[in-house]
């Protein structure tokens, strides 16, 4: 026991030399440094003792500090800095404003707009749409016609209870052109009635028209269809003087003949649906002059009467076109 007791000891001793620095060599010499491949053969591996006792951990420990939460964690040290401040700068922006001017105001006149009151004792313009000089009554149960503006230049009055015209109804209405009556129970018209020097539009269709009263000369179209119309009815020589009438509209009528003498400046004549039988030679042409040519009059409409227009021959030679009607 003594004698492993000692070889123990010395072991211990020679491990302990070799591990000395070269400092502590007691010849003072500084070993050169060898290169890798020389260390690795002087390596002796057969005397490496891998044993816990021959570790010091006492270098080995960790700095750390305690959380408030118990946990180890690394001591860092943490620095925070305010963000910089900036102080917004405002500016005063003046506003200046233009001085505010009076302007006047002009209100429009509402003379004949509001103070016409009608049957019902409204004002017109309420009873009936104004749109500048056009004035809308359709269909406004109305019985007779309503009180006008003075500027009025268009009125509309269809699909009513209109059963008499009187000359007081468009007194002093200058400016009238056109009158739109379609759709009445019109029998009645006082004679003069419609002598307005502006109108040129006579539409009254669909009534119970027996006769026609006088017209005015500056007329361009009358439209009289579908009433009641009669031969007698019509004064004659009623569209000798009526040197602008283009358009003549007779159609659905009671007619036994063609009025005479029709104007020059005829362009469409309609007598369909009547109880003409016969037509005079010089109606259309002048029966002595057989070069002339009625050029503006080439609508003709006779279709529908008991007449064969084919007996007539020399009636229609002055014409662009034939009339519409029967040749059998």
């Amino acid at each position: 026991m003594r004698i492993s007791a000692f070889l123990g000891l010395i072991a211990l001793v020679i491990q302990e030399m070799e591990a000395m620095p070269p400092w502590m060599d007691g010849g003072g010499k500084q070993e050169q440094p060898q290169d890798e491949g020389t260390a690795y053969n002087n390596l002796e591996l057969g005397s490496y003792d891998p044993n816990l006792d021959n570790y010091d951990l006492s270098n080995y420990e960790e700095k750390v500090v305690k959380s408030d939460y118990g946990v180890l964690t690394p001591k860092t040290k943490v620095g925070t800095l305010a963000p910089p401040t900036t102080r917004a700068s405002t500016k005063t922006v003046m506003a200046t404003t233009a001085p505010r001017t009076q302007t006047a105001i002009t209100t429009p006149s509402i003379s004949g707009l509001l103070n016409s009151l009608t049957a019902q004792g409204l004002p017109t313009c309420l009873v009936c749409v104004c749109l500048g000089t056009s004035v809308y009554c359709d269909d406004a149960d109305l019985q007779r016609i309503p009180p006008l503006p003075q500027e009025t230049t268009y009125l509309y009055a269809r699909f009513n209870h209109i059963s008499q015209i009187q000359t007081e109804d468009f007194k002093g209405l200058r400016k009238l052109k056109r009158i739109d009556l379609s759709g009445n129970s019109i029998s009645t018209i006082e004679d003069n009635a419609f002598l307005l020097p502006a109108l040129q539009e006579l539409i009254i269709p669909e009534n119970k028209l027996v006769s026609l009263p006088r017209l005015p000369g500056s007329l361009v179209r009358l439209d009289a269809q579908l009433n009641n119309l009669q031969s007698p009815g019509i004064l004659p020589e009623s569209f000798r003087e009526l040197k602008n009438l283009q358009f003549l509209y007779l159609s659905d009528n009671k007619l036994d003949y063609i009025p005479v003498p029709l104007p020059s400046s005829l362009r469409s004549l309609h007598l369909q649906n009547n109880h003409i039988q016969m037509i005079p030679e010089d109606i259309f042409c002048d029966a002595q002059d057989h070069t002339h040519i009625r050029r503006a009059l080439e609508d003709i409409r006779l279709d529908g009467n008991p007449i064969n227009l084919s007996l007539f021959p020399n009636a229609y030679f002055c014409l662009p076109r034939l009339p519409i009607g029967s040749y059998t």
